[in-house]
């Protein structure tokens, strides 16, 4: 019986808070937990009254719909968000799980229209505008976020990305060096920073804060990778080289690293050195194709002329768009004609599709193709090279001549 009391007490406490909470939100998603609530304390005050025990299913439901769940709400309320918003976000997420983006667009709007300072309905729509890719209105909504609840730094991280992403890079390197102040170690934060320097060609920013870095993550080989890159871009082939070396090291499945250590043997006529790293990067389905351009350069420059057409060819089948690339370069005029065109669409059938390498690596690879074509020795060589081969297909037609007037 004092068992019963308590509970009766308890939940009636609860039934009333609840009650005047709802009055003073003006919010009639409560009444519906305070119907479900008043059936359990009707059902246990009737047992009080009759002095009738109930059975241990309607007990526990009693206890469930009249306490257990109306404290949970509670529980939940003081962390921010209210039974509206939590209703309103069950339901969004679902839609968004079973792929129903603008149900939850609309949910979400309603209640952003409801309660304008809704933490958690303006950072739901912010991310499904990110998923959509429509970054001016996700960057809105997370600003938003952040004028609700100033300084979470996660959300200062999306904000100065979605900087960047909407042409803003001056903003987002503002945030990141707030974020890096306080959080030097923030690996997330240094890449999108050095990347943001790369992209404005700040190389020497983004050297300085790589290897900032490196006193936090040592075993970072993208860290090394990026140095190499930037270094790459201030001509520094020499420093390039040592922090590819270690990326490569540190990563032997870093191909990337492997490529460009490649073309900057190339560009210092370490041919074996720069053959060793193609041939590794023969196994990377992004890098291969021009790792038989390469091949083929390479064979060129030591005079088999067999050898290049071979690579040039696979090259071809592999990214048909490589043959205009071929085609420019003096070194393979002479050999030219045995190269395979790509048919009257440009493409080749295929088994896979061809993946993609992202811009910053393109950026790093074409600027040492550009160097190489300017002051490395192929350029310097083609003439010579030319003469070579033009010599020795003339020894060969005079030795077949030869033969033939000897059978004669």
């Amino acid at each position: 019986m004092v068992e019963r009391i308590i509970f009766f007490t308890l939940s009636l406490g609860i039934f009333l808070f609840l009650f005047f909470k709802m009055i003073k939100k003006n919010d009639t998603n409560y009444l519906y937990l305070l119907i479900l609530q008043a059936i359990g304390i009707a059902i246990s005050f009737i047992s009080l009254i009759i002095r009738i025990r109930l059975n241990i299913i309607l007990t526990i439901l009693t206890y469930v719909i009249s306490v257990v769940i109306p404290l949970i709400i509670i529980v939940v309320e003081m962390t921010g968000i209210s039974l509206t918003e939590a209703a309103y976000l069950i339901i969004t997420r679902y839609y968004n799980k079973i792929g129903e983006t603008e149900k939850a667009k609309k949910l979400l709007l309603a209640l952003v229209e409801k309660n304008p300072q809704s933490y958690y309905a303006h950072k739901e729509l912010a991310k499904i505008y990110e998923k959509e890719n429509n970054f001016d209105l996700a960057l809105d909504e997370y600003l938003r976020v952040n004028s609700i609840r100033p300084g979470e730094d996660d959300i200062s991280f999306k904000i100065a990305d979605l900087f960047n992403k909407t042409g803003k890079p001056e903003e987002s390197i503002t945030i990141l060096h707030e974020l890096l102040k306080r959080k030097p170690e923030w690996e997330e934060a240094t890449f999108l920073l050095g990347d943001i320097y790369y992209d404005q060609e700040m190389f020497k920013e983004a050297i300085s804060l790589y290897l900032n870095a490196l006193k936090y993550h040592p075993e970072n080989y993208d860290l090394y990778y990026n140095l190499g890159m930037c270094f790459t871009r201030i001509n520094d082939f020499q420093s390039a080289r040592e922090y590819y070396t270690k990326a490569a090291q540190l990563n032997s499945l870093l191909y990337k690293a492997k490529y460009s250590l490649g073309q900057i043997a190339l560009l210092y006529n370490e041919l074996d050195e720069a053959e060793e790293r193609f041939t590794e990067c023969l196994q990377d389905e992004e890098l291969e194709d021009y790792a038989y351009y390469y091949l083929a350069c390479i064979a060129m420059l030591r005079g088999d002329e067999n050898k290049a057409v071979t690579y040039l060819n696979t090259a071809v089948s592999e990214n048909p768009a490589i043959y205009g690339t071929i085609k420019k370069e003096e070194i393979f005029k002479i050999i030219l004609y045995k190269i395979d065109k790509p048919n009257k669409d440009g493409v080749v059938k295929r088994k896979r599709a061809k993946a993609k390498i992202n811009k910053k690596d393109e950026k790093t690879m074409k600027h040492l193709k550009k160097m190489y074509e300017l002051v490395g020795d192929l350029n310097n060589n083609d003439i010579k090279i030319m003469h070579k081969i033009m010599d020795k297909r003339q020894k060969e037609e005079q030795e077949k001549e030869k033969e033939q007037k000897q059978r004669e």
